[in-house]
């Protein structure tokens, strides 16, 4: 049996050295999202509100930090390249629907349980 602690090691503190770089220098977008997430078993990724295109539609962040709230405490924090989290979002377009204040603003529900899935991937 080999040990392989040190390139578990190595591999693990690049992982580090990337999520300290991410949060440091680039342009993060964060949403939050309470409780309903846990019945729903969905998130909502918004793309438009009154009309006009909005959150992973106009954002300029190269990630998306989705926070999952239960009440006041977070759950777990989600973080996405854009880019695959918008991907992810096409295939569910057809099944947009309103919400928000007032219903005015249009969301894509993704399955937790599809996000992890390998063919998401």
């Amino acid at each position: 049996m080999t040990n392989k602690f040190d390139i578990d090691l190595q591999y693990g503190q690049v992982r580090e050295k990337r999520i300290a770089d991410i949060l440091e220098n680039e342009k993060i977008e964060v949403k939050t999202e309470r409780d309903i997430w846990k019945k729903t078993g969905n998130i909502a990724i918004e793309f438009e509100s009154r009309g006009k295109p909005s959150g992973i539609a106009v954002t300029e962040a190269k990630w998306w930090v989705h926070v999952l709230a239960d009440k006041e405490d977070d759950y777990c924090m989600l973080l996405f390249p854009t880019d695959k989290l918008k991907k992810i979002a096409r295939k569910h377009f057809s099944k947009a629907i309103n919400g928000g204040d007032d219903d005015t603003s249009k969301f894509v529900l993704l399955p937790l349980k599809e996000i992890f899935n390998g063919e998401t991937i």
